[in-house]
């Protein structure tokens, strides 16, 4: 008997299923499915003929349905507070890095720094199947019951840079404290004696770790903690021009400023030079995350260069070595990546 091939509308809305095939082709779904999968049980002449069928059709292999009746979908949720940053960007590449190659797909949500988003894409990843989650929290997040149901299904979670000490999973992280002492006492060798901090968010700990390390540095050097120095801010545009404007209120002004994001920095030396001063003769600064822009400023930024494409690559490293039984769930670990001071000139008074 002879079958007619398909006729089937490409643009129809209507999923091409192995049983259309196998009934255009007068043979099984099974002998379908074989030739689609290159069993050696199939002959070359019908994996031809379902091959050209299914081309012809538009078929499209159910990858997560034949997943699903294997516990696995093959995919890994990753859910950061930012799109539009250099360090998140590097950290994305370090996760494909790992990931390439073992057959697992990435589905990145996106908070946008908002507690009520990282839960919904939290919530919106678990009912996707996926078989493990990297995260890193927003800004204002403060319960994390939102990954609990992973904990239960006993699916891996890495939570990187933002973290919290919960039991939900392993954290990857730089030992902030000690950049925020490095960048610190940087300032201080260079002569600074009245050294301001412009942080974010002290509920998270990367910029609370910094505050510690820039306080210790102070204790060290026997100078002065002023409370009027330290500036709490979401770190954006209009954030960073009024506090370098706060900053040149006070008398006598800071002559030194260690600043937790490089834009941020950018914007307070670009405030600084339009109020008449020099940067680094009146004010040194130094930055956080040696992103591009601060090689693009006049004086170039000294910064914390934070390695983000390593720390993705060791979190998906974690995470995958769960996934294949390498290692057990490290609920509660910390792994501690190192941080490095890069000096450039908008710091350096002593030449």
């Amino acid at each position: 008997m002879v079958h007619a091939l398909f006729t089937t509308d490409m643009n129809s809305k209507k999923e091409v299923t192995i049983y259309d095939i196998a009934k255009s082709l007068g043979i099984s779904a099974a002998t379908v499915s074989r030739a689609l999968k290159d069993h050696p049980a199939s002959s070359p002449k019908t994996k031809k003929r379902v091959l050209a069928a299914a081309k012809k059709s538009g078929y499209r292999s159910n990858h997560f349905a034949s997943n699903l009746r294997r516990q696995s979908t093959h995919t890994i949720g990753v859910i950061v507070h930012e799109l539009n940053s250099h360090f998140i960007t590097s950290v994305l590449a370090g996760i494909e890095t790992v990931t390439a190659g073992t057959g697992y797909d990435i589905i990145i949500g996106h908070s946008s720094e908002s507690a009520v988003k990282e839960a919904a894409n939290a919530h919106n990843l678990f009912h996707k199947r996926v078989d493990g989650l990297i995260a890193s929290l927003a800004y204002d997040t403060t319960d994390l019951s939102h990954y609990e149901p992973y904990s239960k299904r006993g699916i891996p979670i890495v939570f990187f840079d933002r973290v919290e000490a919960t039991g939900y999973g392993t954290n990857v992280v730089i030992d902030n404290y000690a950049a925020g002492y490095q960048a610190t006492e940087h300032l201080i060798q260079q002569g600074c004696k009245r050294i301001a901090h412009i942080t974010g968010s002290l509920n998270r700990n990367v910029y609370a770790d910094r505050l510690k390390g820039y306080k210790a540095a102070l204790q060290k050097h026997k100078l002065k903690y002023t409370k009027d120095f330290v500036l709490v801010n979401d770190l954006g545009e209009e954030a960073a021009i009024a506090a370098a404007r706060q900053l040149l209120q006070i008398r006598p002004a800071p002559d030194g400023i260690f600043i937790t994001n490089d834009f941020c920095a950018a914007m307070v030396i670009q405030t600084i030079k339009e109020a008449g001063l020099r940067i680094p003769e009146d004010i040194a600064v130094v930055g956080f995350n040696n992103d591009v822009i601060s090689n693009l400023i006049e004086p170039k930024l000294s910064t914390i260069d934070y390695p983000g494409k390593k720390m993705g690559e060791m979190a998906a490293q974690l995470l995958m070595n769960q996934l294949t039984g390498i290692a057990v769930p490290g609920a509660g670990k910390k792994m501690v990546i190192d941080a490095a001071l890069v000096v450039r000139g908008s710091s350096l008074k002593r030449k």
